[in-house]
């Protein structure tokens, strides 16, 4: 099973918020979300907590990218711009700093019209042990 196929089958929170991942190869992943009624805050914008799992998603797909399990012990997140419903949001997640045991990664989500919607910036933990796709 591939990395991709994995956690879009097993990150069940994601799913169930609509986001998913179309892309990951070492030190880079997408993931993708349209921006439906469920999602909307009081305020009629798309929710922190959405742009935040749809994010985090892709944060986890590009720290696993290297096929050695590792997780995230810190993160923090900037709201940039309003997310409206229907608009389709992309987060593109990056390893800056590929450290064998601390790396640090970014991820940018944008919109449809490439409007910077917001980031998010991570360390991770990575183990020894491989990252089991079953």
């Amino acid at each position: 099973m591939t990395l991709k196929d994995f956690l879009n089958a097993r990150d069940r929170f994601a799913a169930g918020a609509g986001a998913k991942i179309v892309e990951v190869r070492e030190g880079y992943a997408r993931a993708e979300m349209t921006v439906n009624r469920g999602h909307l805050n009081a305020g009629g914008v798309c929710q922190g907590g959405a742009l935040f799992t749809l994010a985090d998603l892709a944060l986890a797909a590009v720290m696993n990218s290297c096929g050695k399990l590792t997780l995230s012990v810190e993160s923090g997140i900037s709201f940039l711009c309003p997310a409206l419903e229907g608009d389709v949001l992309s987060a593109e997640a990056v390893e800056v700093h590929p450290h064998h045991r601390l790396p640090y990664l970014e991820v940018k989500v944008c919109n449809q019209r490439g409007e910077l919607v917001c980031t998010l910036t991570a360390h991770g933990y990575r183990k020894d042990k491989p990252l089991a796709l079953e």
